[in-house]
């Protein structure tokens, strides 16, 4: 990995490949890690960018207890980003669960700097009351208790059954990735999420090309609503990927590295 001086902090990120810029974001609460797969196989098809959000992996979190980490704000991490590296064409911005929530400010904030834009396993809805008044809450039981009660909750919810079953060390290999986290970046982006806005009546603006792609069985983002979001943005395109949960790219790498390849050879 390298890293940069982006606005006074240390930006942690992994380069691979040449051409067009593909920058992968990753979930809640993970880092770069979760694009491995992607990393390697996209790398022959474009110029791959994985960074570690502020306060994720590498990349410190700022040392306040009550700070808060935005979706804009990390969308604009991504742009400084791409302005340390030199990048001023168009990128492809892939980002899933709370990176499409990442990935959807880009668009909004950036839209000329975009060639394409992969939504994976994510949501264009904003919390319910109930949803962030729970995110604040385990914030601050992050804050108290570490990364375990984090794991407890969401580890059982991320992936299909048959990963469980067949694939038990990529369920570890991510427990450990949970293990590994920042309480005061986790808790921050947890703010973030709770306040994100709704981006649902925005999607029909969306006029790059967009893949649209979901496990079939993530039961946090459902392909109902991830083909309801491909519905709403003009030309869209939806895949829905087998044997895999919220965590697609992880438990069906081959399937999802395939399709976004096809996207990129259209962009």
């Amino acid at each position: 990995m390298k890293s940069l001086s982006i606005n006074g902090a240390e930006l942690w990120y992994l380069e691979r490949g040449n051409g067009r810029p593909l920058l992968l974001v990753h979930g809640f609460p993970l880092d770069h890690t979760m694009w491995a797969a992607q990393i390697e196989s996209l790398a022959a098809h474009c110029r791959v960018i994985a960074p570690d959000l502020p306060g994720f992996g590498r990349s410190p979190a700022r040392k306040k207890q009550d700070h808060k980490a935005t979706m804009e704000q990390f969308a604009e991490t991504l742009a400084d980003l791409l302005d340390a590296l030199g990048i001023s064409e168009p990128a492809i911005v892939c980002g899933l669960s709370m990176g499409g929530y990442v990935a959807l400010q880009y668009w909004r904030k950036h839209a000329a700097r975009l060639a394409g834009l992969i939504l994976c396993d994510t949501r264009a809805t904003a919390d319910t009351p109930e949803a962030a008044a729970a995110r604040r809450t385990m914030a601050d039981r992050v804050l108290r208790e570490g990364m375990a009660p984090l794991a407890e909750t969401m580890l059982p919810k991320l992936f299909a059954e048959t990963t469980r079953q067949r694939q038990p060390q990529v369920v570890e290999a991510l427990r450990a990735v949970f293990d590994a986290g920042n309480p005061l970046g986790i808790a921050a982006a947890a703010r973030g999420m709770a306040e994100r806005p709704d981006m649902t009546s925005a999607l029909a603006e969306i006029r790059c090309p967009t893949l649209v792609i979901v496990g079939q069985e993530d039961a946090i983002s459902p392909p109902a609503e991830m083909g309801a979001i491909a519905r709403a943005i003009p030309g869209a395109k939806f895949i829905d990927i087998p044997a895999a949960g919220h965590m697609a790219p992880l438990e069906n790498p081959t399937a999802v590295n395939a399709a976004i390849a096809e996207f990129i050879a259209t962009v």
